[in-house]
């Protein structure tokens, strides 16, 4: 997924072509605007192409597109921030406005532009919001926008790859949810033999082959370079291995790809869950964030690759920033009471053994899949393994970097990789080396983020205390509910 080679010149069928790795942060909407000469290009190509719907998004606190649809005939007004108005306020959980108080304005990035595979009459256009001619302080795209122009002024730019993992499943007629890639009958309904790891299995990999060509079409129509998909280890889980970009578009690309992902399924009578962990017998579904820098005097060289092939002490700061923000930016990155659930050593009926290969510590190690940050034998990057794709990516990508930089600026020396396996390690062996336990709840999460002063940086106030609010409020509405386990567990004992 991440090599060492530029980002290619992308000459593809749906996707936006090239754009600039440092995005600008326009402080007045009217800067923002795009020249009519853009205008007309952007135009001129969707009419090409068939368009005739444009969908402009704009993205709420946790990562989720939201638009209203328009005809091409009002392309120009609303290229010029005249179309719709929201009061984005008004579906917020959280509202940090009132009734009383103007509407956001929102500015489509025209080299956000992507033609949906699915339907060719309709375009999504990725937009920043505005709010009385400023930066909407509760927009996670501006956030981005701002961190990538913190990050150049401090002589850095961000790369990443995401790798994106995912369940597909379909509705049985009793309205239950089933694996969609599944022939084994259901628990309870006759003969259920031992489940082994779903993962690389080629008979799966043919039997999903409907869903998946489609799919891989699409993506290299888009222009991303995929390089492969993966039969992952939970039954009809799959990854997509893509190719690198820089931040913003990164983020654009992982909302755009669920829902993309969505629609695809759909055409199949499935559905797609990024659920990071449906069942207790399934492997978590992540979404490793592999990330990178380079200077802004060398677009062309990685700051994490010495001249020997050796990982550089630019490299090892850069770790060193990300291990002093880790548990504020797995608040981000793994963003739901569920996500937690994933984050555990290993789990009694996992199918195929017991080792979850998921992350529990905070530390880095080489190629070490046991820890948080891994430094990759095949690619210079630093892999974050504690994402899931119910993350808002442009958070998680505005944190990383930040806290990238700042360990890069700093000089945070990180301490000595941990190259042994942390499953294997006993507790005294982890308190011994210094090692952080990665927070065991949403709630141990937050509660560190709410301390984390780069992270109220980064977000804002105003963003960070309605994040914090809404997490809150997720976390006490989970600890009120009684789950299935408790009643099993204690309805008969006391």
């Amino acid at each position: 997924m991440l090599g060492d080679t530029d980002i290619p010149s992308e000459t593809d069928q749906y996707g936006p072509g090239d754009t600039s790795p440092t995005p600008p942060f326009h402080e007045r909407f009217e800067d923002a605007l795009p020249s009519p000469e853009k205008i007309a290009a952007v135009r001129e190509r969707l009419e090409e192409a068939g368009v005739k719907y444009v969908m402009s998004c704009w993205i709420d606190l946790f990562g989720i597109p939201k638009t209203k649809p328009v005809p091409m005939s009002d392309f120009d007004a609303l290229c010029m921030g005249k179309g719709p108005q929201f009061a984005v306020h008004s579906i917020s959980y959280v509202p940090e406005l009132t009734p009383a108080d103007s509407d956001q304005v929102m500015v489509p990035d025209l080299d956000a532009v992507y033609i949906c595979p699915w339907d060719p009459s309709t375009a999504f256009i990725f937009a920043d919001l505005y709010w009385e001619g400023a930066p909407y302080n509760v927009c996670p795209r501006q956030a981005l926008r701002r961190a990538v122009k913190d990050a150049r002024e401090a002589g850095y730019v961000g790369f990443a790859g995401v790798e994106p993992e995912f369940i597909v499943m379909r509705w049985e007629e009793d309205g239950q949810p089933v694996k969609a890639f599944d022939d084994d009958p259901a628990p309870g309904h006759g003969l259920r033999p031992r489940r082994q790891a779903f993962g690389y299995d080629a008979e799966y990999s043919c039997d999903s082959m409907p869903f998946l060509k489609e799919l891989m079409d699409i993506l290299n129509g888009l222009g991303w370079q995929l390089h492969d998909v993966v039969a992952e280890g939970a039954y009809s889980q799959f990854e997509l291995d893509f190719h690198y970009t820089h931040l913003l578009e990164m983020a654009d690309r992982l909302v755009f790809l669920r829902i993309l992902l969505k629609e695809v399924a759909k055409e199949h009578g499935l559905f797609v869950t990024f659920m990071p962990k449906p069942t207790v017998g399934d492997w978590r579904s992540g979404a490793h964030i592999n990330f990178s820098l380079r200077s802004v005097a060398d677009l062309d060289g990685n700051l994490f690759k010495g001249p020997a092939g050796e990982w550089t002490e630019a490299s090892r700061h850069a770790v060193g920033g990300l291990l002093a923000h880790s548990e504020a930016l797995t608040a981000i990155a793994c963003s739901t009471v569920n996500s937690y659930n994933g984050l555990v050593p290993r789990v009694g009926g996992f199918e195929g053994g017991t080792v979850t290969w998921a992350p529990t510590n905070i530390t880095y190690g080489h190629n070490n899949r046991s820890a948080q940050f891994r430094l990759p034998q095949s690619r210079y990057c630093i892999e974050n393994r504690a994402a899931d794709m119910c993350m808002n990516p442009y958070l998680s990508l505005a944190l990383t970097l930040s806290a990238a930089v700042e360990g890069v600026t700093e000089e945070i020396d990180p301490g000595a990789p941990t190259d042994q396996d942390l499953y294997a390690m006993s507790q005294q062996e982890i308190d011994a080396a210094g090692i952080r336990r990665l927070p065991r709840t949403l709630f141990d999460a937050i509660q560190c983020l709410a301390k984390d002063p780069l992270a109220e940086k980064v977000l804002g106030p105003t963003m960070l205390n309605s994040y914090l609010a809404y997490k809150t409020d997720e976390w006490e509405r989970y600890h009120q509910a009684v789950t299935d386990w408790e009643v099993a567990e204690y309805l008969r004992l006391y």
